[in-house]
């Protein structure tokens, strides 16, 4: 089985969207892009400052207009922000030619993970873990909906939920890499 032209990575603020896409982008030979990112590095602005003067509907649209172009890619793992999926003209372009990996977190590890995170504009309130919980519900099934793999990251470093990822992606791989790295200190 080969590795999928692009891998989207989905799901909750504080899943390790992020962190886990670089390490697996890197693992895979991949580019890692992040959609946030690169909306910020586009406007020149960060996401709170897009959400204060275009409201969260503008900043949604923008991020629509960066998937589409991100869509095209090849050999890439993508981090979406985590209300790409609510606007359903995205979901064909997060599934196109993708596969989508949903980070499932816990509420609790989501509170843990953000709680210090001043750029997250929806959690800017007075109770926080009352709005991951309103989004949670929302979301979920949306997430599952689009999910080629779920996989769980709870109490999970980046890197082992990585090379669960591997396998799922790609069972030969990891076998492969150990073949081919013992006969190279065989050779050595």
């Amino acid at each position: 089985m080969a590795l999928p032209k692009r891998v989207v990575l989905v799901g909750p603020m504080g899943a390790g969207k992020s962190t886990i896409g670089r390490l697996l982008a890197r693992e895979m030979g991949y580019r890692f892009l992040d959609s946030d990112r690169m909306i910020e590095e586009r406007c020149g602005a960060n996401i709170p400052w897009i959400f204060d003067v275009e409201g969260e509907q503008g900043f949604r649209q923008r991020e629509s207009s960066m998937l589409a172009e991100l869509a095209e890619q090849d050999g890439t793992v993508l981090a979406t922000g985590g209300g790409a999926v609510m606007a359903t003209a995205n979901h064909d372009l997060l599934k196109h030619q993708a596969v989508v990996v949903y980070l499932c977190t816990s509420i609790e590890q989501q509170v843990e993970r953000t709680r210090k995170d001043r750029n997250r504009p929806l959690l800017q309130n007075d109770n926080p873990e009352a709005v991951l919980r309103d989004l949670f519900s929302l979301r979920d099934p949306i997430y599952r909906k689009l999910a080629d793999i779920v996989m769980l990251t709870d109490k999970k470093s980046p890197r082992l939920v990585v090379r669960q990822l591997m396998n799922k992606l790609n069972p030969r791989t990891p076998r492969h890499r150990r073949q081919v790295k013992k006969e190279v200190r065989k050779n050595d």
